[in-house]
């Protein structure tokens, strides 16, 4: 009986650290760079997440996908049409948004390194 007991609770162990495991949010990158001609963009996500209360719904998955292989979809000369159909950054980033507009703001984005 003992035995039984005894292997009874390991299981429930192993099995609430499972659900433990399991139930955990994975933690995003705080940093991302996108490579550019003009200047890699690094993106502060843990910035951008404070700023929204980290509330994920604001961005993912309407804006950006919540994955770290699907394609992020962005391509060169994107500011203008993105601005206009508030899309990815040009969903704040645009002229009145809740951000600044990339209009002569390149350089608080795009950063030329040092080589």
């Amino acid at each position: 009986m003992r035995k039984v007991l005894a292997s009874v609770f390991v299981l429930c162990l192993l099995l609430a650290g499972g659900l433990a495991l399991f139930g955990q949010e994975k933690k995003a990158a705080d940093k991302l760079t996108f490579t550019a001609k003009n200047g890699n963009v690094t993106f502060d996500h843990a910035a951008h997440a404070k700023r929204e209360k980290n509330d994920c719904k604001v961005c993912h998955d309407k804006l950006w996908p919540q994955s770290k292989t699907a394609p992020l979809n962005w391509k060169a000369g994107m500011h203008k049409p993105a601005e206009t159909a508030h899309t990815s950054c040009g969903a704040c980033h645009f002229a009145g948004g809740a951000a600044f507009e990339t209009k002569g703001n390149c350089t608080k984005c795009h950063v030329k390194s040092a080589a």
